[in-house]
């Protein structure tokens, strides 16, 4: 199955990339770790992007496609892929369209994550992280510490990145609306689109999502 997943920062994209796709047997393919593949790896590719990356620069959509179509490329795809994060705009989707087509295969579903705004603003803006260890996690609302601004693993100071802070979260979410929403339309128009209401608990998530995917 060859799927794609769309939805708003703080959707929950990734958990449920890494879920689904271990649940079909297909790779989460994210172009955050094609970057890092790249990067670090210092392909042509990799070596082009950071070159964008470090003056500063936003790296251009044919440096990332060229990434995703050399990554659709690998055998590891050949039984289907979960795409996070590719398509981010039309032009982008066009181009996937393209590549696809030239493996002599398609889409067959793009899933879009729901939440509200609001209840995104809430997932973000409430995190911790802790300074000793980014991936102690904790959340004013949902995983509260034991003791406020300390981290229950090691002791560390817990903050707030400002990639966080809710000015900061509203304008990702304005960018979103005005850059990637319209691929929702775009493939709404292909009979690709299932809706998944993404807010409730990570399992029934999950639930909506592998019930979406057994219907298609």
């Amino acid at each position: 199955m060859r799927i794609v997943l769309v939805g708003p920062p703080g959707a929950g994209k990734g958990t449920q990339a890494k879920i689904v796709a271990d649940r079909l047997k297909i790779p989460a393919i994210s172009t955050g770790d094609i970057f890092r593949a790249n990067v670090g790896a210092g392909t042509p590719l990799g070596l082009e992007a950071r070159s964008y990356m470090d003056s500063g620069r936003l790296v251009p959509d044919s440096v990332t496609i060229a990434m995703v179509r050399d990554r659709l490329s690998q055998p590891d795809v050949a039984n289907g892929f979960l795409l996070d994060g590719f398509p981010r705009n039309v032009p982008q989707a066009e181009e996937l369209e393209a590549i696809l087509a030239g493996m002599d295969t398609k889409l067959d579903v793009v899933l879009e994550l729901v939440v509200d705004n609001n209840e995104v603003v809430k997932r973000i803006a409430g995190r911790r992280l802790c300074r000793n260890d980014s991936t102690h996690i904790f959340h004013v609302d949902f995983n509260q510490p034991s003791v406020a601004g300390v981290c229950d693993i090691c002791g560390g100071e817990l903050y707030q990145r400002d990639d966080d802070k809710e000015e900061t979260v509203r304008e990702r979410l304005a960018v979103y609306e005005r850059e990637t929403a319209p691929i929702v339309g775009f493939y709404g128009e292909r009979g690709l689109l299932t809706t998944i209401e993404a807010t409730g608990a990570l399992d029934d998530v999950t639930a909506r999502i592998l019930t979406a995917l057994e219907d298609v």
